[in-house]
Protein backbone atom coordinates (compact mmCIF):
# COMPACT_ATOMS: atom_id res chain seq x y z
CA UNK A 1 0.00 0.00 0.00
CA UNK A 2 1.54 3.11 -0.78
CA UNK A 3 0.78 6.44 1.06
CA UNK A 4 -0.23 9.45 -1.11
CA UNK A 5 2.60 11.71 -0.65
CA UNK A 6 2.31 15.40 1.14
CA UNK A 7 2.36 17.28 -1.99
CA UNK A 8 -0.45 15.10 -3.54
CA UNK A 9 -2.45 15.94 -0.12
CA UNK A 10 -1.39 19.37 -0.34
CA UNK A 11 -2.59 19.88 -4.10
CA UNK A 12 -6.17 18.53 -3.51
CA UNK A 13 -6.83 20.63 -0.67
CA UNK A 14 -6.07 23.56 -2.79
CA UNK A 15 -8.25 22.38 -5.29
CA UNK A 16 -11.04 21.80 -3.35
CA UNK A 17 -10.18 25.68 -1.53
CA UNK A 18 -10.13 26.96 -5.09
CA UNK A 19 -13.36 25.20 -6.07
CA UNK A 20 -15.33 26.74 -2.59
CA UNK A 21 -13.50 30.05 -3.90
CA UNK A 22 -15.08 29.34 -7.33
CA UNK A 23 -18.50 28.43 -5.73
CA UNK A 24 -18.24 32.41 -3.88
CA UNK A 25 -17.58 34.39 -6.66
CA UNK A 26 -20.66 31.97 -9.05
CA UNK A 27 -22.97 32.83 -5.74
CA UNK A 28 -21.78 36.99 -5.87
CA UNK A 29 -21.91 36.81 -10.32
CA UNK A 30 -25.70 36.20 -9.78
CA UNK A 31 -26.90 38.28 -7.45
CA UNK A 32 -24.69 40.73 -9.63
CA UNK A 33 -25.85 39.54 -12.62
CA UNK A 34 -29.47 39.76 -11.47
CA UNK A 35 -29.29 43.33 -9.61
CA UNK A 36 -27.94 44.48 -13.34
CA UNK A 37 -30.84 42.55 -15.66
CA UNK A 38 -33.71 43.41 -12.90
CA UNK A 39 -36.04 45.01 -15.78
CA UNK A 40 -36.27 41.32 -16.69
CA UNK A 41 -38.46 40.32 -13.99
CA UNK A 42 -42.29 40.00 -13.91
CA UNK A 43 -42.96 38.81 -10.93
CA UNK A 44 -46.39 40.02 -9.77
CA UNK A 45 -45.31 41.11 -6.71
CA UNK A 46 -41.91 41.24 -5.44
CA UNK A 47 -40.26 42.30 -8.93
CA UNK A 48 -36.61 42.65 -8.86
CA UNK A 49 -37.30 46.13 -10.69
CA UNK A 50 -39.56 47.41 -7.79
CA UNK A 51 -37.82 45.48 -4.79
CA UNK A 52 -34.36 47.26 -5.55
CA UNK A 53 -35.88 50.40 -7.04
CA UNK A 54 -34.23 52.23 -4.20
CA UNK A 55 -31.45 50.16 -2.85
CA UNK A 56 -28.19 51.71 -2.90
CA UNK A 57 -25.90 49.26 -4.65
CA UNK A 58 -22.59 49.40 -2.28
CA UNK A 59 -24.15 48.75 1.46
CA UNK A 60 -26.41 46.37 -0.45
CA UNK A 61 -23.26 44.38 -1.92
CA UNK A 62 -21.64 45.02 0.71
CA UNK A 63 -24.15 42.85 3.22
CA UNK A 64 -24.39 39.97 0.39
CA UNK A 65 -20.08 39.82 0.80
CA UNK A 66 -20.18 39.44 4.51
CA UNK A 67 -23.19 37.20 4.28
CA UNK A 68 -21.56 34.40 1.54
CA UNK A 69 -17.92 34.66 3.86
CA UNK A 70 -20.12 34.04 6.79
CA UNK A 71 -22.04 31.02 4.58
CA UNK A 72 -18.06 29.66 4.13
CA UNK A 73 -17.30 29.39 7.24
CA UNK A 74 -20.33 27.63 7.83
CA UNK A 75 -19.87 25.23 5.73
CA UNK A 76 -16.91 24.01 6.86
CA UNK A 77 -18.72 22.74 10.43
CA UNK A 78 -19.94 19.63 10.71
CA UNK A 79 -23.30 18.18 9.96
CA UNK A 80 -25.10 17.95 13.33
CA UNK A 81 -25.74 14.86 13.47
CA UNK A 82 -28.85 13.82 15.74
CA UNK A 83 -29.60 17.66 15.84
CA UNK A 84 -30.22 18.52 12.48
CA UNK A 85 -33.72 18.37 12.63
CA UNK A 86 -33.72 20.61 15.45
CA UNK A 87 -31.53 23.02 13.83
CA UNK A 88 -33.31 23.00 10.63
CA UNK A 89 -36.79 24.11 12.57
CA UNK A 90 -35.27 26.63 14.94
CA UNK A 91 -33.53 28.54 12.15
CA UNK A 92 -36.44 28.79 9.42
CA UNK A 93 -38.81 29.70 12.48
CA UNK A 94 -36.39 32.18 13.05
CA UNK A 95 -36.14 33.09 9.47
CA UNK A 96 -39.82 33.07 8.78
CA UNK A 97 -40.20 35.35 12.10
CA UNK A 98 -38.05 38.29 10.39
CA UNK A 99 -41.32 38.27 7.80
CA UNK A 100 -43.99 39.19 10.47
CA UNK A 101 -44.01 42.80 10.21
CA UNK A 102 -44.93 42.90 6.77
CA UNK A 103 -48.55 43.51 5.95
CA UNK A 104 -51.21 41.51 4.04
CA UNK A 105 -49.95 42.10 0.48
CA UNK A 106 -52.09 40.20 -1.40
CA UNK A 107 -55.79 40.89 -1.44
CA UNK A 108 -57.02 36.92 -0.93
CA UNK A 109 -56.51 37.34 2.78
CA UNK A 110 -59.51 39.04 3.28
CA UNK A 111 -61.08 35.33 2.35
CA UNK A 112 -59.71 33.78 4.38
CA UNK A 113 -59.82 36.34 7.58
CA UNK A 114 -63.52 36.56 6.81
CA UNK A 115 -64.13 32.58 6.45
CA UNK A 116 -61.95 32.28 9.73
CA UNK A 117 -63.99 35.00 11.87
CA UNK A 118 -67.20 33.37 11.09
CA UNK A 119 -65.97 30.37 12.96
CA UNK A 120 -64.59 32.63 15.84
CA UNK A 121 -67.99 34.39 16.28
CA UNK A 122 -70.55 31.82 15.36
CA UNK A 123 -68.66 28.28 16.44
CA UNK A 124 -67.60 25.38 14.79
CA UNK A 125 -71.02 23.71 14.05
CA UNK A 126 -72.18 26.84 11.87
CA UNK A 127 -69.11 26.97 10.00
CA UNK A 128 -69.12 22.93 9.20
CA UNK A 129 -73.04 23.95 8.47
CA UNK A 130 -72.90 27.19 6.58
CA UNK A 131 -69.39 27.34 4.78
CA UNK A 132 -70.43 27.18 0.80
CA UNK A 133 -73.56 29.52 2.09
CA UNK A 134 -73.63 31.74 4.30
CA UNK A 135 -69.91 31.37 4.62
CA UNK A 136 -68.85 32.72 0.43
CA UNK A 137 -66.50 29.82 -0.26
CA UNK A 138 -65.33 31.04 -3.60
CA UNK A 139 -62.85 28.24 -4.79
CA UNK A 140 -61.10 27.52 -1.26
CA UNK A 141 -61.28 24.34 0.79
CA UNK A 142 -62.23 24.45 4.18
CA UNK A 143 -59.32 23.25 6.08
CA UNK A 144 -56.88 26.23 6.39
CA UNK A 145 -59.94 28.63 7.09
CA UNK A 146 -61.17 26.21 9.76
CA UNK A 147 -57.66 26.10 11.39
CA UNK A 148 -57.46 29.63 11.12
CA UNK A 149 -60.92 30.17 13.11
CA UNK A 150 -59.84 27.91 15.33
CA UNK A 151 -56.70 29.57 16.36
CA UNK A 152 -58.87 33.07 16.58
CA UNK A 153 -61.77 30.96 18.90
CA UNK A 154 -58.67 29.69 21.04
CA UNK A 155 -56.40 32.57 21.38
CA UNK A 156 -58.14 35.36 20.06
CA UNK A 157 -58.59 37.76 17.21
CA UNK A 158 -55.05 38.51 16.55
CA UNK A 159 -52.50 37.99 13.11
CA UNK A 160 -49.71 37.05 15.11
CA UNK A 161 -51.02 34.02 16.31
CA UNK A 162 -52.11 33.26 12.36
CA UNK A 163 -48.26 34.24 11.71
CA UNK A 164 -46.81 32.10 14.54
CA UNK A 165 -48.79 28.89 12.98
CA UNK A 166 -47.68 29.60 9.53
CA UNK A 167 -44.30 29.86 10.81
CA UNK A 168 -44.54 26.44 12.67
CA UNK A 169 -45.81 24.84 9.52
CA UNK A 170 -43.28 26.16 7.59
CA UNK A 171 -40.37 24.97 9.58
CA UNK A 172 -42.41 21.97 10.12
CA UNK A 173 -42.15 21.25 5.99
CA UNK A 174 -38.22 22.39 6.15
CA UNK A 175 -37.93 19.50 8.85
CA UNK A 176 -40.79 16.95 6.49
CA UNK A 177 -38.34 17.97 3.42
CA UNK A 178 -35.23 16.62 5.41
CA UNK A 179 -36.78 13.39 6.05
CA UNK A 180 -38.07 12.78 2.90
CA UNK A 181 -34.36 13.23 1.33
CA UNK A 182 -32.80 11.03 4.07
CA UNK A 183 -35.63 8.63 3.91
CA UNK A 184 -35.53 8.31 0.25
CA UNK A 185 -31.29 8.51 0.10
CA UNK A 186 -29.08 9.32 2.92
CA UNK A 187 -28.35 12.15 5.58
CA UNK A 188 -26.19 14.84 3.27
CA UNK A 189 -29.63 14.95 0.53
CA UNK A 190 -31.96 14.92 3.12
CA UNK A 191 -30.21 18.00 5.31
CA UNK A 192 -29.53 20.14 2.02
CA UNK A 193 -32.82 19.68 0.75
CA UNK A 194 -34.32 21.34 3.58
CA UNK A 195 -31.60 23.74 3.96
CA UNK A 196 -32.85 24.63 0.36
CA UNK A 197 -36.01 26.00 0.74
CA UNK A 198 -34.58 29.08 2.38
CA UNK A 199 -32.80 29.68 -1.14
CA UNK A 200 -36.59 30.11 -2.50
CA UNK A 201 -36.73 33.80 -1.33
CA UNK A 202 -40.21 34.15 -2.27
CA UNK A 203 -41.30 31.39 -0.13
CA UNK A 204 -39.87 33.28 2.74
CA UNK A 205 -42.12 36.53 2.19
CA UNK A 206 -45.43 33.80 2.34
CA UNK A 207 -44.35 32.32 5.55
CA UNK A 208 -46.45 35.27 7.82
CA UNK A 209 -49.35 35.87 5.33
CA UNK A 210 -52.46 34.87 6.12
CA UNK A 211 -53.04 32.46 3.01
CA UNK A 212 -53.26 28.68 2.03
CA UNK A 213 -50.11 28.17 0.30
CA UNK A 214 -47.52 27.81 2.88
CA UNK A 215 -50.18 25.32 5.01
CA UNK A 216 -50.86 23.31 1.73
CA UNK A 217 -47.24 23.14 1.39
CA UNK A 218 -47.12 21.64 4.68
CA UNK A 219 -50.02 19.01 4.20
CA UNK A 220 -48.67 17.66 0.62
CA UNK A 221 -45.17 17.42 2.29
CA UNK A 222 -46.71 15.44 5.19
CA UNK A 223 -49.13 13.44 3.17
CA UNK A 224 -46.20 12.39 0.95
CA UNK A 225 -43.69 11.47 3.80
CA UNK A 226 -46.22 9.64 6.04
CA UNK A 227 -47.34 7.47 2.99
CA UNK A 228 -43.70 6.86 2.26
CA UNK A 229 -42.97 5.97 6.05
CA UNK A 230 -46.10 3.55 5.82
CA UNK A 231 -45.10 2.05 2.68
CA UNK A 232 -41.73 1.44 4.13
CA UNK A 233 -42.02 0.64 7.57
CA UNK A 234 -45.50 -0.32 7.78
CA UNK A 235 -47.53 -0.66 11.07
CA UNK A 236 -51.72 -0.15 11.85
CA UNK A 237 -50.04 3.70 13.26
CA UNK A 238 -48.27 4.75 10.39
CA UNK A 239 -51.15 3.49 8.11
CA UNK A 240 -53.85 5.45 10.16
CA UNK A 241 -51.60 8.22 10.31
CA UNK A 242 -50.99 8.73 6.37
CA UNK A 243 -54.93 8.42 5.67
CA UNK A 244 -55.30 10.99 8.10
CA UNK A 245 -52.45 13.15 6.69
CA UNK A 246 -53.93 12.35 2.86
CA UNK A 247 -57.33 13.43 3.83
CA UNK A 248 -55.82 17.26 5.07
CA UNK A 249 -53.91 17.55 1.95
CA UNK A 250 -56.70 16.66 0.22
CA UNK A 251 -58.79 19.96 1.57
CA UNK A 252 -56.37 22.04 1.98
CA UNK A 253 -56.62 23.52 -1.60
CA UNK A 254 -57.77 22.13 -4.92
CA UNK A 255 -54.16 21.60 -6.70
CA UNK A 256 -53.14 19.79 -4.13
CA UNK A 257 -55.72 16.91 -6.03
CA UNK A 258 -53.25 16.47 -8.60
CA UNK A 259 -50.22 16.67 -6.82
CA UNK A 260 -51.20 13.87 -4.83
CA UNK A 261 -50.92 11.33 -7.81
CA UNK A 262 -47.47 11.04 -6.68
CA UNK A 263 -48.66 8.68 -4.21
CA UNK A 264 -49.56 6.32 -6.76
CA UNK A 265 -45.60 6.55 -7.60
CA UNK A 266 -44.46 5.83 -4.21
CA UNK A 267 -47.09 3.02 -4.08
CA UNK A 268 -45.36 1.66 -8.03
CA UNK A 269 -41.96 2.35 -6.63
CA UNK A 270 -42.18 0.42 -3.03
CA UNK A 271 -44.22 -1.98 -4.66
CA UNK A 272 -41.62 -3.31 -6.92
CA UNK A 273 -39.36 -4.81 -3.68
CA UNK A 274 -42.54 -5.43 -1.79
CA UNK A 275 -45.50 -6.31 -4.23
CA UNK A 276 -47.95 -7.86 -1.38
CA UNK A 277 -46.94 -5.48 1.56
CA UNK A 278 -47.06 -2.30 -1.09
CA UNK A 279 -50.54 -3.39 -1.74
CA UNK A 280 -51.97 -3.77 1.47
CA UNK A 281 -50.63 -1.17 3.14
CA UNK A 282 -51.32 1.40 0.48
CA UNK A 283 -54.89 -0.56 -0.05
CA UNK A 284 -55.52 0.06 3.52
CA UNK A 285 -54.43 3.90 3.43
CA UNK A 286 -56.58 4.56 0.40
CA UNK A 287 -59.59 2.71 1.67
CA UNK A 288 -59.59 4.82 5.00
CA UNK A 289 -58.21 7.83 3.33
CA UNK A 290 -61.57 7.77 0.46
CA UNK A 291 -64.13 7.01 3.35
CA UNK A 292 -63.12 9.81 5.17
CA UNK A 293 -62.94 12.09 2.44
CA UNK A 294 -66.45 10.63 1.01
CA UNK A 295 -67.86 11.77 4.66
CA UNK A 296 -66.89 15.14 4.10
CA UNK A 297 -67.71 16.11 0.67
CA UNK A 298 -71.46 14.38 0.59
CA UNK A 299 -73.31 16.67 2.77
CA UNK A 300 -71.52 19.45 0.56
CA UNK A 301 -71.51 17.69 -2.88
CA UNK A 302 -73.15 21.07 -4.59
CA UNK A 303 -70.81 23.32 -3.01
CA UNK A 304 -67.48 20.92 -4.02
CA UNK A 305 -69.22 20.60 -7.69
CA UNK A 306 -70.29 24.38 -8.04
CA UNK A 307 -66.56 25.49 -6.90
CA UNK A 308 -65.05 22.57 -9.20
CA UNK A 309 -66.83 23.94 -12.24
CA UNK A 310 -65.93 27.17 -11.47
CA UNK A 311 -62.27 25.75 -11.42
CA UNK A 312 -62.29 24.27 -14.84
CA UNK A 313 -64.18 27.51 -16.31
CA UNK A 314 -62.88 30.00 -15.50
CA UNK A 315 -59.47 29.69 -12.63
CA UNK A 316 -58.33 26.98 -15.61
CA UNK A 317 -57.40 28.99 -18.17
CA UNK A 318 -57.22 32.24 -16.33
CA UNK A 319 -53.66 30.37 -15.12
CA UNK A 320 -52.12 31.19 -18.47
CA UNK A 321 -53.43 34.50 -18.18
CA UNK A 322 -52.05 35.41 -15.08
CA UNK A 323 -48.40 33.87 -15.37
CA UNK A 324 -45.07 34.71 -14.59
CA UNK A 325 -41.83 33.99 -16.94
CA UNK A 326 -40.09 30.60 -16.17
CA UNK A 327 -37.11 33.01 -15.93
CA UNK A 328 -38.88 35.21 -13.49
CA UNK A 329 -39.60 32.37 -11.26
CA UNK A 330 -36.45 30.32 -11.19
CA UNK A 331 -33.60 32.94 -11.18
CA UNK A 332 -35.33 35.74 -9.84
CA UNK A 333 -37.51 34.34 -7.35
CA UNK A 334 -35.81 31.39 -6.81
CA UNK A 335 -32.16 30.93 -6.06
CA UNK A 336 -30.16 29.92 -9.46
CA UNK A 337 -28.03 27.13 -7.65
CA UNK A 338 -31.32 25.80 -6.46
CA UNK A 339 -32.69 25.40 -10.13
CA UNK A 340 -29.19 24.71 -11.60
CA UNK A 341 -29.11 21.62 -8.87
CA UNK A 342 -32.90 21.19 -9.83
CA UNK A 343 -31.57 20.72 -13.36
CA UNK A 344 -28.32 18.72 -12.76
CA UNK A 345 -30.66 15.81 -10.80
CA UNK A 346 -32.05 15.00 -14.13
CA UNK A 347 -28.37 13.66 -15.10
CA UNK A 348 -27.61 12.01 -11.95
CA UNK A 349 -30.90 10.32 -12.11
CA UNK A 350 -30.87 9.06 -15.56
CA UNK A 351 -27.11 7.70 -14.73
CA UNK A 352 -27.75 6.17 -11.61
CA UNK A 353 -31.17 4.60 -13.13
CA UNK A 354 -32.86 5.90 -9.35
CA UNK A 355 -36.68 4.92 -9.96
CA UNK A 356 -36.79 7.08 -6.46
CA UNK A 357 -36.11 10.47 -8.32
CA UNK A 358 -39.94 9.85 -10.00
CA UNK A 359 -41.09 10.62 -6.29
CA UNK A 360 -39.51 14.05 -5.88
CA UNK A 361 -39.80 14.98 -10.12
CA UNK A 362 -42.93 14.14 -10.80
CA UNK A 363 -44.85 17.31 -9.12
CA UNK A 364 -42.63 19.11 -10.94
CA UNK A 365 -43.42 17.66 -13.97
CA UNK A 366 -46.36 17.86 -13.40
CA UNK A 367 -46.34 21.90 -13.26
CA UNK A 368 -44.79 22.16 -16.72
CA UNK A 369 -47.46 19.57 -18.45
CA UNK A 370 -50.07 21.81 -17.07
CA UNK A 371 -48.43 25.25 -18.38
CA UNK A 372 -48.40 26.48 -14.44
CA UNK A 373 -46.45 29.64 -14.85
CA UNK A 374 -47.36 31.84 -11.91
CA UNK A 375 -45.47 30.84 -9.18
CA UNK A 376 -47.99 31.10 -5.74
CA UNK A 377 -49.31 28.02 -7.71
CA UNK A 378 -45.92 26.83 -7.03
CA UNK A 379 -45.50 26.87 -3.46
CA UNK A 380 -46.87 23.55 -2.43
CA UNK A 381 -44.08 21.51 -4.26
CA UNK A 382 -41.02 23.38 -3.52
CA UNK A 383 -40.05 20.73 -1.08
CA UNK A 384 -39.94 18.82 -3.75
CA UNK A 385 -37.73 20.94 -5.70
CA UNK A 386 -35.53 21.67 -2.96
CA UNK A 387 -35.19 17.85 -2.84
CA UNK A 388 -34.30 17.83 -6.47
CA UNK A 389 -31.69 20.30 -5.64
CA UNK A 390 -29.81 18.53 -3.06
CA UNK A 391 -30.23 15.51 -5.50
CA UNK A 392 -28.41 17.04 -8.29
CA UNK A 393 -25.63 18.53 -5.55
CA UNK A 394 -24.43 14.65 -5.58
CA UNK A 395 -22.46 15.44 -9.07
CA UNK A 396 -20.07 17.26 -7.57
CA UNK A 397 -17.59 15.12 -6.29
CA UNK A 398 -16.46 17.27 -3.10
CA UNK A 399 -19.10 17.07 -0.21
CA UNK A 400 -17.25 20.36 1.11
CA UNK A 401 -17.93 22.38 -2.01
CA UNK A 402 -21.71 20.87 -1.89
CA UNK A 403 -21.82 22.10 1.59
CA UNK A 404 -20.35 25.50 0.12
CA UNK A 405 -22.82 25.76 -2.65
CA UNK A 406 -26.30 25.53 -0.16
CA UNK A 407 -24.89 27.99 2.36
CA UNK A 408 -23.97 30.49 -0.59
CA UNK A 409 -27.59 29.99 -1.51
CA UNK A 410 -29.06 30.23 1.71
CA UNK A 411 -27.11 33.45 2.52
CA UNK A 412 -27.82 35.41 -0.96
CA UNK A 413 -31.37 34.29 -0.74
CA UNK A 414 -31.90 35.70 2.67
CA UNK A 415 -29.94 38.79 1.98
CA UNK A 416 -32.24 39.61 -1.12
CA UNK A 417 -35.31 38.85 0.72
CA UNK A 418 -34.31 40.85 4.15
CA UNK A 419 -32.49 43.54 2.12
CA UNK A 420 -34.80 43.70 -0.57
CA UNK A 421 -37.78 42.13 -0.67
CA UNK A 422 -39.08 43.16 3.13
CA UNK A 423 -38.30 46.51 2.44
CA UNK A 424 -40.41 46.84 -0.11
CA UNK A 425 -43.48 45.06 1.32
CA UNK A 426 -43.09 47.79 4.05
CA UNK A 427 -43.72 50.36 1.35
CA UNK A 428 -46.71 49.12 -0.41
CA UNK A 429 -50.28 50.69 0.14
CA UNK A 430 -51.86 47.72 2.33
CA UNK A 431 -49.38 49.00 4.65
CA UNK A 432 -51.80 51.45 5.46
CA UNK A 433 -54.70 49.08 6.58
CA UNK A 434 -51.75 47.84 9.00
CA UNK A 435 -50.72 51.07 10.68
CA UNK A 436 -54.22 52.29 10.60
CA UNK A 437 -55.80 48.79 12.89
CA UNK A 438 -53.10 49.59 14.84
CA UNK A 439 -53.42 53.39 15.28
CA UNK A 440 -57.11 52.31 16.02
CA UNK A 441 -55.86 50.38 19.27
CA UNK A 442 -54.23 53.33 20.43
CA UNK A 443 -57.75 55.31 20.47
CA UNK A 444 -60.16 55.47 22.84
CA UNK A 445 -63.45 54.94 21.03
CA UNK A 446 -64.72 51.22 21.65
CA UNK A 447 -65.34 50.40 17.79
CA UNK A 448 -64.67 51.99 14.49
CA UNK A 449 -66.94 52.64 11.31
CA UNK A 450 -65.64 52.11 7.93
CA UNK A 451 -66.46 53.61 4.68
CA UNK A 452 -64.72 52.61 1.08
CA UNK A 453 -64.75 54.46 -2.31
CA UNK A 454 -64.31 53.62 -5.61
CA UNK A 455 -60.95 52.18 -6.71
CA UNK A 456 -61.26 53.68 -10.46
CA UNK A 457 -58.59 51.49 -12.56
CA UNK A 458 -58.49 48.95 -10.60
CA UNK A 459 -59.88 46.10 -10.74
CA UNK A 460 -60.45 45.49 -6.91
CA UNK A 461 -64.04 45.81 -5.04
CA UNK A 462 -62.50 48.23 -2.25
CA UNK A 463 -65.15 46.47 0.27
CA UNK A 464 -62.25 43.94 0.84
CA UNK A 465 -60.38 46.01 2.50
CA UNK A 466 -62.40 46.17 5.44
CA UNK A 467 -61.59 42.50 6.15
CA UNK A 468 -57.86 43.50 6.17
CA UNK A 469 -58.03 46.54 8.12
CA UNK A 470 -60.43 44.35 10.61
CA UNK A 471 -57.29 41.60 11.25
CA UNK A 472 -55.00 44.65 11.96
CA UNK A 473 -57.25 45.78 14.67
CA UNK A 474 -59.06 44.56 17.69
CA UNK A 475 -62.01 47.04 18.10
CA UNK A 476 -64.82 46.58 16.66
CA UNK A 477 -65.53 46.90 12.95
CA UNK A 478 -68.38 48.07 11.36
CA UNK A 479 -69.47 48.43 7.86
CA UNK A 480 -72.43 49.27 5.49
CA UNK A 481 -71.66 47.83 2.15
CA UNK A 482 -70.94 50.46 -0.25
CA UNK A 483 -73.45 50.35 -3.56
CA UNK A 484 -70.05 49.50 -5.71
CA UNK A 485 -71.11 46.91 -7.99
CA UNK A 486 -68.63 45.26 -10.72
CA UNK A 487 -67.78 47.10 -13.77
CA UNK A 488 -68.69 44.04 -15.68
CA UNK A 489 -66.42 44.49 -17.91
CA UNK A 490 -64.52 41.15 -19.71
CA UNK A 491 -61.50 42.25 -18.04
CA UNK A 492 -62.58 42.27 -14.51
CA UNK A 493 -64.47 38.91 -15.53
CA UNK A 494 -61.31 37.56 -16.67
CA UNK A 495 -59.27 38.81 -13.59
CA UNK A 496 -57.97 36.84 -11.02
CA UNK A 497 -59.22 39.38 -8.56
CA UNK A 498 -62.78 39.10 -9.87
CA UNK A 499 -63.63 37.11 -6.34
CA UNK A 500 -63.68 40.62 -4.77
CA UNK A 501 -66.98 41.35 -6.47
CA UNK A 502 -68.46 38.27 -5.42
CA UNK A 503 -67.82 39.37 -1.60
CA UNK A 504 -71.10 39.54 0.64
CA UNK A 505 -70.57 41.74 3.45
CA UNK A 506 -70.58 39.41 6.61
CA UNK A 507 -73.33 40.11 8.89
CA UNK A 508 -70.61 40.82 12.03
CA UNK A 509 -70.10 43.91 10.42
CA UNK A 510 -73.61 45.32 10.47
CA UNK A 511 -73.98 47.53 13.07
CA UNK A 512 -76.57 46.35 16.26
CA UNK A 513 -78.85 48.54 18.06
CA UNK A 514 -76.58 48.76 21.04
CA UNK A 515 -74.35 50.47 19.33
CA UNK A 516 -76.08 53.43 18.06
CA UNK A 517 -75.78 56.10 20.87
CA UNK A 518 -71.91 55.88 20.62
CA UNK A 519 -69.41 57.88 18.49
CA UNK A 520 -67.38 55.49 16.83
CA UNK A 521 -64.18 56.13 15.37
CA UNK A 522 -64.68 56.50 11.42
CA UNK A 523 -62.61 55.51 8.52
CA UNK A 524 -62.49 56.30 5.37
CA UNK A 525 -60.36 53.75 2.57
CA UNK A 526 -60.00 55.33 -0.45
CA UNK A 527 -57.72 55.06 -3.65
CA UNK A 528 -55.88 58.70 -3.50
CA UNK A 529 -55.55 61.62 -1.14
CA UNK A 530 -58.27 63.98 -2.55
CA UNK A 531 -60.51 61.56 -3.47
CA UNK A 532 -64.05 63.31 -3.87
CA UNK A 533 -66.35 61.91 -0.78
CA UNK A 534 -69.65 61.29 -1.50
CA UNK A 535 -72.37 63.16 -0.14
CA UNK A 536 -73.36 60.59 2.90
CA UNK A 537 -69.89 60.05 4.11
CA UNK A 538 -69.07 63.63 3.80
CA UNK A 539 -72.93 64.06 5.97
CA UNK A 540 -71.14 61.34 8.51
CA UNK A 541 -68.50 63.01 9.08
CA UNK A 542 -69.85 66.04 10.35
CA UNK A 543 -68.85 66.70 13.56
CA UNK A 544 -65.64 64.66 13.09
CA UNK A 545 -62.21 66.15 12.94
CA UNK A 546 -59.35 64.30 10.90
CA UNK A 547 -57.23 62.35 13.17
CA UNK A 548 -54.63 60.28 11.01
CA UNK A 549 -53.95 59.73 7.77
CA UNK A 550 -51.97 56.45 6.49
CA UNK A 551 -51.15 57.02 2.39
CA UNK A 552 -47.94 55.04 1.91
CA UNK A 553 -47.65 54.17 -1.93
CA UNK A 554 -45.08 52.33 -3.41
CA UNK A 555 -46.05 53.91 -6.79
CA UNK A 556 -46.85 50.05 -8.51
CA UNK A 557 -49.71 48.71 -7.67
CA UNK A 558 -53.54 49.81 -9.29
CA UNK A 559 -54.93 49.11 -6.07
CA UNK A 560 -54.21 51.33 -3.48
CA UNK A 561 -55.61 51.72 0.22
CA UNK A 562 -55.41 55.49 1.34
CA UNK A 563 -57.04 55.57 4.94
CA UNK A 564 -58.01 58.32 6.99
CA UNK A 565 -58.98 58.09 10.60
CA UNK A 566 -61.31 60.70 12.19
CA UNK A 567 -62.66 60.75 15.97
CA UNK A 568 -65.60 63.20 17.25
CA UNK A 569 -65.26 66.32 18.01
Amino acid sequence: MVAKSPHATGGVAAAKKAEQFLVLLLALGAVATLFVFRALDDNRLTRWDWAFAHVDPAPFFGVLIASLLAAYGVAKLALPGRRVAPILFLFSYAVGACFWGAPEAIVDASRYFTQAKHLEIYGVGYFLREWGGEIPAWTDLPLVPFLYGLIFKTFGESRIYIQAFTTLLFSSTVVLTYWIGRTLWNEDVGFWAGALLLGIPYLLTQVPSMLVDVPTMFFLTLATFAFIRALHHGGTGRTAFAAVALLLAFFSKYSVWLMLSVLLLVALIYGARDPRGALRRGGAIALISALLIAATIIPKFEVFSEQIALLLSYQAPGLRRWGESHSSTFLFQIHPFVTGGALLSLYVAARRRDPRYLIIAWPMLLLILLQIQRIRYMIPVFPMLSLMAAYGLQAIRSREVRNVVVTCAVASSLVVALYGYLPFLGTISTVNLKRAGEYLDAMSEGRAEAFTLDQGPSAVNPAVSVPILDLFTSKRVSYAYDSTTSPGNKGVEESSLRFTWEYRNPRYYAIDGTETQDDPALVVISRDMDQRLPERIESRLRGYRLSGVFAMDENVFHYKTVVKVYRPG
